[in-house]
């Protein structure tokens, strides 16, 4: 098994194997995203209706997934992973519903109160209708999004595999994406990501 790509977004920066792609002040999760999107010249008008893990997601996908040379495979699965799942959207929802009197859930963000919607959103926006789950871990858990990813690459469940660790908790972010392919490499998944991540 082969890692082809790694992204990492956290810190006002963006790298895509090991380049910089991008770079600002440190500023609000949601500023910084929105230029990232603009930076990379993404065309996709959903994305401004999007939760901000949603956004996450989708930014650091696309990142890596409009970088392949011969294009994406439909048969790529989606293996995510955070911390805080969605509490931003848990606390705009739970402002809406905690006082009687001022009851006023929003669809809007109700819709968003699942972290696998982040998921929904990256196969809409490329076709994907392939094996995805969402893990909810204390902290990133490397060895078992590789093992996970190797067991789909070996059982020919997937071609490719985008796995990611998107924590995000108010401005606190931190997102690292790697793109594993069933390509013969000497180094296990794990052995190739302790080489490639920079954070």
């Amino acid at each position: 098994m082969l890692i082809k790509h790694v992204c990492e977004i956290s810190n006002g920066k963006v790298w895509l194997d090991n380049n910089l792609l991008y770079e600002e002040k440190q500023g609000y999760f949601q500023s910084f995203i929105h230029e990232v999107y603009r930076a990379q010249k993404m065309k996709y008008p959903k994305f401004f209706k999007m939760d901000p893990l949603s956004k996450f997601a989708t930014v650091g996908s696309s990142i890596i997934l409009d970088s392949l040379e011969h294009g994406i495979e439909r048969n790529t699965a989606l293996i995510f992973a955070n911390r805080s799942s969605c509490i931003d959207v848990d606390k705009k929802h739970l402002d809406t519903i905690i006082h009687a009197d001022n009851y006023y859930p929003s669809p809007a963000n109700f819709v968003y109160t699942l972290p696998n919607i982040s998921l929904g959103e990256v196969s809409i926006k490329y076709n994907l209708k392939t094996e995805n789950a969402f893990f909810i871990f204390n902290e990133f858990q490397k060895p078992f999004l590789c093992e996970y990813s190797e067991a789909l690459l070996c059982q020919k469940k997937a071609s490719m595999v985008l796995c990611a660790w998107i924590e995000l908790n108010n401005d606190s972010y931190e997102g690292i994406f790697f793109l594993a392919s069933h390509e013969e490499s000497e180094e296990n998944l794990l052995i190739q990501l302790n080489n490639l991540i920079i954070t």
